[in-house]
Formats: C-alpha cells, sequence, structure tokens
C-alpha cells in the first residue's frame, strides 16, 4: 500500500478511513467469539460502532486518562470537522465525538501504529463487554 500523509489529511478522511478500519477489528473480535448467525453478530456490533458507543467509549478514556497528547489532539481534529452529513439515530454531539473516535483510529492505522491500536480495541472490547459503556450512556 502506497503510504498516505495522514499528518496533511483532514479529520473527515481520517474518520473515513478510521471507521472503516474499527469496523472490521470489532467484526473480527465478533466472529472470533464464536458468534455465527449474521443477525447476531450485527446486533452485538451495534455496542461497538454507534455514534453512542464511541460517546460513551471517549468520556471512560477521558476518565481514565487513557490517551496520548498526540491521539487527543487527532480525536479533535476529527470532532472538529465540519462535516456535511447529519446525524442518524444521535444527537449531533455524539455523532461528532464519534467522527473524533474514527480519526483517531484513522491516524493510527495510516501512522503504523499497529501495536498501539490493536491496544485500544482489546481495551475497547474490554470496557464494553464489562457493560462500562452501557452506564456511561445512563449518566
Amino acid at each position: 500500500m502506497e503510504k498516505l500523509d495522514y499528518e496533511q489529511m483532514n479529520g473527515l478522511s481520517l474518520a473515513y478511513i478510521g471507521d472503516a478500519i474499527y469496523e472490521i477489528k470489532v467484526r473480527t473480535h465478533l466472529v472470533k467469539t464464536g458468534l455465527t448467525k449474521v443477525n447476531d453478530l450485527q446486533k452485538k456490533s451495534r455496542h461497538y460502532v454507534s455514534a453512542k458507543a464511541h460517546a460513551a467509549l471517549f468520556a471512560i478514556m477521558q476518565e481514565a486518562d487513557y490517551l496520548t497528547e498526540e491521539e487527543l489532539h487527532y480525536f479533535k481534529r476529527g470532532r472538529n470537522a465540519k462535516s456535511y452529513t447529519k446525524a442518524k439515530n444521535t444527537n449531533v454531539v455524539a455523532y461528532r465525538i464519534s467522527t473524533g473516535v474514527e480519526a483517531m483510529v484513522g491516524y493510527l492505522y495510516l501512522s503504523g501504529q499497529e501495536k498501539r491500536l490493536d491496544q485500544m480495541m482489546d481495551w475497547i472490547y474490554q470496557q464494553v463487554e464489562d457493560g462500562r459503556t452501557d452506564d456511561a450512556k445512563a449518566k
């Protein structure tokens, strides 16, 4: 693959890539858990990939001081990007946070930080599976 200059990419382009990477990592994780029915996989994936889930996860990341300054920089680049699409099934704030999380994932992927990305995804799986995102959404 030709190396992309992630430093010059806008937040929405980073989020576009990050969304795809995040989705495939979650899908792979869920299949590895032994789920085989597509309907079950789809229902379970919502706990990881929805804008509400991203917002809850980001709140937990902040609370745990989980992100590096660089990761937070790319999160903000995505969150603050001017999007011309409307949020579906969520509020604007959650949608923008979700875009930020996706941009951060895009940054980690494009900058070749696979080990950190895998570490972050494992941490995310744990938060969701421990029910912590449900608690954060209820607050």
